[in-house]
């Protein structure tokens, strides 16, 4: 046995489940960062569109219940708790349970994929805060590795992209464009981690998993925030749909697959399914949308896999492509916080 656990905590971003949650959860999102309110107003109009209501922490709980089903079914005797960065359950509030639960020792499982401050440094400081919180009592915590590159992540994308191609006839399959798309970041938090190379390597493998030569797909960003003349990665999915028509002509078809995000919440809805969609339709594109990985049962399976490379020295610490697998405990300097722009003082 490696280090003894006595819980499991799954650690997520969490959403509004109301209209009334929307204005008082972005504040959270938004808090310390330099974020027009306006910006804020409009954001919060995209929840209108689904009646004020964000399916991620729905799609939390499916997750969590097919996790458990997978670790039951292999003997793993871990009870699980659920904390939140933005919205409830609260981390504060988790961590709080875990203390008056008598847990001793958790393994964090945070639901990001990929290497950023925003999606691993981050969540590793709102454990630290919400064990400030409790004091004393509260659980020592050690966090999975991002699993970017983790072969059944690999195949969990690929049995999505496969999904949506399929939906095409099938001679134009073999002709059709993938752009897959996460969620964009400052170039300041960019340029200190490993975001950027590790989307780069999942796209690749996703790609040739189902036969997409390299010419045929590319990588765009969504869901900026921010001040508009704040540099942010690009190219936008929008651009690269309007760039793909021009490249390619009236023929293009496109599937657009959110490799960056783990389930389909409302950044995929809206961002995706509407803003890119009439995108698309405006340009005479075909255009596809491919789901996320979700509950699929490859990707359950990885996640308890995850575990278990934590709990037995005979689980073996899965990768493939050219990076390796990523270290259990983060170094010091990993995924910094992003040096704050410089700001004009107008007068």
């Amino acid at each position: 046995m490696h280090q003894p656990y006595d819980a499991l905590l799954i650690v997520a971003f969490g959403g509004p489940e109301g209209p009334e949650d929307v204005i008082p959860f972005l504040e959270n999102v938004l808090r310390g960062r330099n974020v027009p309110r306006e910006r804020m107003l409009e954001v919060a109009e995209h929840y209108d569109h689904f009646g004020g209501v964000s399916p991620l922490n729905g799609q939390v709980r499916e997750l969590i219940e097919a996790l458990r089903a997978d670790l039951v079914r292999h003997a793993i005797d871990l009870p699980c708790y659920w904390g939140n960065r933005n919205w409830h359950p609260l981390l504060t509030e988790t961590m709080q349970q875990m203390a008056d639960d008598g847990i001793k020792r958790a393994l964090a499982l945070v639901l990001a994929a990929f290497s950023s401050y925003s999606s691993c440094r981050q969540y590793r400081d709102d454990i630290r805060r919400a064990q400030r919180s409790v004091g004393n009592g509260a659980p020592a915590v050690d966090k999975v590795r991002v699993f970017y590159n983790y072969p059944d992540f690999i195949a969990a994308n690929a049995a999505r992209l496969r999904d949506a191609v399929e939906q095409f006839p099938d001679k134009q399959r073999k002709t059709l464009h993938v752009i897959y798309t996460a969620h964009s970041i400052p170039f300041t938090m960019a340029s200190c981690c490993d975001y950027e190379l590790q989307l780069a390597e999942t796209c690749r493998m996703v790609s040739a998993a189902i036969g997409i030569e390299s010419g045929r797909w590319r990588l765009a960003y969504q869901s900026r925030s921010g001040r508009p003349q704040d540099p942010w990665l690009e190219p936008d999915i929008c651009t690269s749909l309007a760039e793909l028509k021009q490249q390619n002509g009236a023929d293009a078809d496109v599937v657009v697959m959110p490799i960056g995000f783990l389930s389909d919440h409302l950044e995929v809805l809206y961002d995706l399914d509407e803003e890119a969609q009439q995108i698309a339709e405006g340009l005479g594109l075909n255009m596809i949308r491919a789901s996320t990985v979700g509950t699929h049962p490859v990707f359950v399976g990885m996640l308890r896999q995850l575990v278990e490379e934590r709990l037995f020295d005979s689980t073996p610490r899965r990768s493939i492509g050219r990076l390796g697998p990523n270290p259990d405990v983060c170094p010091d300097d990993c995924c910094p916080a992003p040096a704050r722009p410089n700001r004009t003082r107008t007068t």
